[in-house]
Order: C-alpha cells, then structure tokens, then sequence
C-alpha cells in the first residue's frame, strides 16, 4: 500500500522539482494540480493522477481540497504556491485524514509580513533595522540610501532605494511600506528543513549566478558555516517546521544578515537535491510522523537551467477555466 500524495502548484518550478523528486519513490503515488491545464508538472504523473483545482485565492479553493482527499484517498497534502498556503494553512484540520505538509499558520504569517518578520528575528541580530514608513523612519537617524518594499509581496516588486532625507519623508503612506537599511552586498538563498521540534536538518546556502523572473537558473551550494548558522537561527527564531528558503545579504560591514523569507519550496530546488539534501522526500517523512536524521550533509555543486518540452497528445491537455492566469508565488 503506497502513500498518496498530492503537488499543486505543478506548473511552477518549485512543484516541477517536488514533483519529480517524489516520482523516484517507489512508495508514494503522486498526484498533481494546477489551475491551468497547460501546466507542465501536472504531464509528469499518469493521466488518471492529473487534478485541476480553483485559484488560491477562490473562496472553493479549500473546499475543493478536501473533496480531492476524499476522492482519491490522499494521504498528504503539498502545496508549493504562497497564496495557497495562506488559504489552507489555518484549515489544515478540514483535510483531515490526509496532513498539510507545510509549516504552522503563525510561521507563513510571520514569513510573508516583512514587519513582523524583522521584529520576530531581531533577537539573533541578523535583522536589518526595519521600520514602517513615515513617522517611525523619519524619527530614525538613517545611513542613506536606504530601502523602501512594501510590508508584503514577493521578489523585489515594489522595492525602491530611497537615497536621501528628503526622498524618505516623501514616501507615500497608503502603500504599506517599510524602510530598511540598504544591503550592498551579495544575496544569497539557503534552503532550509527543520524537523518537528524546530531542529535544523540542513541548511544549504546557494549562489543566484543568473536569475530570470525571480527564478536562480543558473548557480551552485556552497559551503559557508556563517550562512548556514545564519540561516538556521532565523528558521529557529520563525518556529519553522519543514520548509524554508532563507534569503541572506551582506550589509555594509559584509555580514550576512536577513533579507527575506519563504516559507515554501524554493524554485531552484533541483540544485539543493543534486547537493545530496532530498528536501521533498524529508518532508513527506517529516509529515508522516517519521524521525528525520539529526542531520543531512550537502556538497558543493553547480547548476545551470535550460526548456525542457514535454509531449503530451491534444486530447489528454485538461481543459481549465483558468487556462493563462497566474497566481503570485
């Protein structure tokens, strides 16, 4: 008896990679949704595996969930696509019997508001110096240029570098923006899984050599402890459970300090499995109840990206209302 486990978010590159890993289980059948028929991932499992589902943010998006647990008897439940997670994070018990394998509602909160994100971490004192927009940050004597993002969102939408006094008190006050202090070095992504007590298994620190649409496509691991320590200690101050990209860059004096969490799977997972952490498999364990080793070792390796096209015959692509629309991951 094998155990059924469902991807959604399978045109992404991060449920491509899920996907993938998974398939080389021989325990596990693996189905896969999407929104959009014409998603890639969904053309990795057999035909009968293949799901449609609404949009995250549709209010049938849970409730369509949990008719899929019923009709295929799944066991678990992974999604790789934020608003998704936000959705179904605080109704994981509607899945029931199959298990959410993502972290805890408070954790993806906490990770997708960059305030409170900066505050939760600022006692490891690898936060960068963050305040809201407008009278916090201008009563705060700033180093320019600084940051402006906004309070939520992905990647660097909305970011702007805010060079002087003048350009900080003329920040609009109605975008829910932060300030923070400007990081002039080199970024850095590490891939992080923590076990069910918030132990960190692996902490895998990667170079971005090229990106593309917010997407590494070409880099490699690295072995770094300050890195590695950095990023574990901003997992443990989250209350991680699972998965987490932990983004990292130097400030001014080269420290690496918080950028950014993600509190899912990374899109450039392939390179962090080639490195020897199989993080989707760790997580099926970890959600399956199933002790996970004190520790997963990686090594340094280097990736590059290209198209893949997958051949499927016309009458087989599913048909979906929201064929072209994307949603925010």
């Amino acid at each position: 008896m094998t155990t059924r486990v469902l991807v959604t978010g399978a045109g992404g590159p991060a449920g491509v990679a899920v996907i993938r890993s998974l398939l080389r289980r021989s325990d596990l059948t693996v189905f896969a949704a999407d929104m959009d028929g014409w998603a890639s991932g969904l053309y990795l499992v057999p035909a009968e595996q293949r799901r449609l589902v609404p949009p995250g943010r549709d209010e049938d998006f849970v409730p369509a969930l949990v008719r899929l647990v019923a009709e295929d008897a799944l066991d678990l439940v992974i999604s790789t696509v934020d608003v998704e997670l936000v959705a179904v994070a605080g109704r994981r018990e509607e899945l029931a019997p199959a298990v959410l394998a993502a972290p805890s509602a408070e954790t993806l909160h906490t990770a997708l508001d960059k305030l409170s994100l900066a505050e939760r971490c600022a006692p490891t004192g690898f936060a960068p110096r963050t305040v809201l927009a407008g009278p916090d940050a201008q009563n705060v004597d700033w180093e320019f240029p600084v940051f402006a993002k906004p309070r939520q969102g992905a990647g660097s939408r909305g970011v702007r570098l805010v060079p002087d006094r003048a350009a900080l008190d003329a920040l609009p006050l109605d975008e829910g923006l932060i300030v923070q202090d400007f990081l002039p070095g080199e970024e850095y992504s590490v891939d992080v899984i923590a076990d069910a007590e918030g132990n960190i298994v692996a902490a895998v620190p990667r170079t971005r050599a090229r990106v593309d649409s917010g997407v590494a496509i070409a880099g490699r691991t690295v072995r770094d402890p300050e890195l590695e320590g950095t990023a574990a200690a901003l997992a443990r101050a989250i209350g991680l459970v699972g998965v987490a990209n932990v983004q990292l860059r130097r400030d001014r004096s080269g420290r690496a300090v918080l950028l950014e969490i993600n509190p899912r799977f990374p899109g450039a997972l392939p390179l962090t499995i080639a490195a020897g952490v199989d993080i989707p498999s760790l997580v099926v364990d970890l959600f399956l109840g199933r002790e996970l080793p004190a520790l997963v070792p990686f090594r340094e390796v280097a990736s590059v990206r290209f198209l893949e096209d997958i051949i499927v015959e016309v009458e087989d692509v599913l048909v979906s209302a929201h064929a072209g629309h994307q949603e925010e991951s």
